[in-house]
């Protein structure tokens, strides 16, 4: 089984100990929940449930895991550091309400922070997740110490994960295997007649049975519904003729791939192939450019510039590129004014996409690695789609996976 060995983590805390002392922090709490869950999986691995979790890593000593009461246990199972306490203000993150747990062994920040200040004197304690805790929390967080200065620390984390190692890269491209097999499912069975509803099923199902640890979305719309830029399936009854416009992001052991690539329900029109074959040629055009060493904004100004000499720029709504690890999209996200280049180990997904276009919208999304020869991709699938796109016009899968669509 492919996951994050304990090592790693001990790697990580490390290699943030290094950071924190740059920029004279005696201590960085890393916050998370289940909506913005990255950084504390990061550092931890926990991903809470209904409640919100934290792990604070002090310059001297093992790193501290905050958890709530009712997800204790599943704290415990999944979190790669030992040191487990409870927090009545880490509860269901949902509700206002004081939910009482009458067998839960609390502890409070106070105690924790004096504890750490007595190896180790706290003057400056950073902060990672600010822009997701609520301002209660924070506050509450912010009193447990007096004489202390809290900086906000978010900057530390996204320079850890700019780069994946070897099991990261392992994680995701497991991930983008489990979403090959949901978008073939989606490929073989879908027909005019079926809702979207019915189609994104065979996604949830497919990736389900082949390990996803999550599904985060299916992006779903068909026929007019194309130009809903991120819009979910819903009860329309797909027609023949249908462009359809889906992408499957899956999480593996935390690490998010996305696949995306155009097909139609039932007979596909001329206007429908020469669109299509304008976001493939697109694609290429950004994978020309990537490699280690390159600039990030040339990728982003060569794909622009593609669309512009082909008329379409009025649809071109947002960069072609974004960074992607324990979130779907992270860090690097380049625009033509990037000062960023690619190095070896980052991982990012191309959104080559256009909406409003007379004959369509669509995108294709595909994860890679940017390898010292230039990429790799974690897709097989998209690569399959793209090559019999080009020699024939068509969207065929591989025999033994039952052929053309």
């Amino acid at each position: 089984m492919k996951r994050i060995p304990a090592e790693e983590f001990r790697a990580r805390a490390d290699r943030l100990r290094a950071l924190m002392r740059e920029k004279g922090l005696q201590a960085c709490l890393i916050y998370g929940d289940e909506y913005r869950k990255e950084n504390l999986r990061y550092m931890s691995n926990y991903w809470p449930l209904f409640e919100r979790g934290a792990v604070l890593v002090p310059l001297v000593g093992e790193p501290i895991v905050i958890a709530a009461p009712e997800g204790e246990l599943m704290c415990r199972e999944m979190t790669a550091w030992p040191d487990v306490r409870l927090l009545p203000q880490f509860t269901c993150v949902t509700v206002p309400d004081e939910i009482e747990y009458p067998q839960a062994n609390y502890t409070s920040m106070k105690a924790i922070l004096t504890e750490i200040h007595a190896a180790n004197p706290l003057h400056a304690i950073g902060i990672a997740g600010i822009d997701a805790m609520s301002a209660p929390l924070l506050a509450s967080i912010e009193g447990s110490a007096d004489g202390v200065e809290w900086i906000d620390a978010g900057d530390l984390l996204y320079r850890l994960r700019m780069t994946k190692t070897e099991h990261e890269i392992a994680c995701l491209k497991e991930a983008a295997r489990i979403a090959d097999e949901g978008y073939k499912a989606m490929i073989l069975n879908v027909r005019p007649g079926m809702t979207e509803l019915e189609l994104s099923a065979y996604a949830y199902m497919a990736c389900t049975k082949a390990g996803a640890e999550f599904v985060p979305f299916v992006v779903m719309t068909s026929g007019e519904r194309v130009n809903t830029i991120i819009g979910r399936p819903t009860r329309k009854v797909i027609q023949d003729g249908d462009m359809i416009m889906t992408a499957i992001a899956v999480q593996y052991e935390g690490y998010v791939a996305t696949v995306g690539f155009p097909f139609v329900a039932g007979r596909m029109s001329e206007e429908q192939k020469a669109f299509i074959s304008l976001l493939v040629e697109a694609e290429d055009v950004a994978l020309s450019r990537l490699a280690p060493g390159n600039d990030m904004a040339v990728l982003v100004s060569a794909v622009k510039s593609y669309f512009a000499d082909k008329g379409v720029t009025a649809y071109d709504l947002y960069p072609p590129l974004h960074g992607c690890g324990l979130a779907e999209a992270e860090s690097p996200y380049p625009d033509e004014n990037s000062q960023s280049r690619f190095e070896v180990g980052m991982t990012v997904n191309t959104d080559i996409s256009l909406f409003g276009h007379p004959h369509g919208s669509n995108r294709v999304e595909e994860s890679l690695v940017v390898t010292e020869n230039g990429y790799e991709s974690m897709s097989p699938l998209v690569r399959q789609l793209s090559r019999t796109w080009k020699e024939r016009g068509v969207v065929a899968l591989a025999p033994e996976d039952g052929g053309m669509a």
